[in-house]
């Protein structure tokens, strides 16, 4: 797993990094600046980019925008002290996959970034009923036109992926393969043309996919 830390405090920065290393992660780059970030990893390529919101050149979700707009975007987990719900939604706005406090035990740091690179949709306890319930108002709004169809099982994993199941556990439920499960998630993140797993969540419920039992 390649990771890149951004974060401006360079002794919290070099504790992240160490930790990464230590728990078998490859530390690819680190850096202090938003916009230095988006050079390195455009560079580099990481899979997963541990991110802080408060920067001294460029606001962390400008960050996050530019590293999803990039032609081979890297998933982004932000790691953050403030726990403010406009700060949270933002950051999901912008495009990032997860959202972890900075007060976080180093295990579940450890197992966020993990997740975060198998694709799951990550975030601090209380702050995922935060999301869902942003995307559930948004879902709210006049319905947009209907879109691509999916298939049986896209939509089956798609129902579990609104859930809350990793990976791993929408294997064992539906008894296929890891990687064919990531590889149903794709297709429909390429025939629905979103990003990331959140996208999906929020797509489900405008659906009212999370609504069968």
């Amino acid at each position: 797993m390649r990771v890149m830390v951004v974060d401006d405090h360079p002794m919290w920065r070099d504790a992240v990094a160490r930790d990464l290393d230590e728990a078998g992660c490859e530390v690819v780059a680190t850096t202090g600046e938003g916009r230095q970030a988006l050079r390195i990893a455009a560079a580099v390529r990481p899979d997963v980019v541990v991110l802080d919101l408060q920067l001294p050149d460029l606001p962390g979700v400008e960050v996050a925008r530019g590293l999803g707009a990039s032609a081979d975007p890297p998933r982004v987990l932000v790691l953050s002290a403030s726990a403010e719900p406009e700060d949270v939604l933002e950051a999901v706005k912008a495009g990032a996959s997860g959202y972890i406090v900075k007060s976080a035990s180093k295990e579940d740091f450890l197992d966020a970034v993990r997740r975060t690179a198998e694709g799951d949709a990550v975030f601090t306890p209380g702050l995922a009923g935060l999301v869902l319930g942003e995307y559930r108002r948004l879902a709210a709004q006049p319905a947009a036109p209907a879109g691509p169809v999916l298939t049986e099982r896209e939509t089956e994993v798609l129902r579990l992926v609104a859930k809350g199941l990793s990976y791993r556990q929408i294997a064992a439920r539906l008894v296929l393969s890891h990687r064919t499960v990531q590889n149903h998630v794709q297709n429909t993140l390429s025939k629905l043309q979103l990003h990331n797993r959140v996208e999906l969540v929020r797509y489900a419920i405008e659906k009212g996919l999370t609504e069968r039992d």
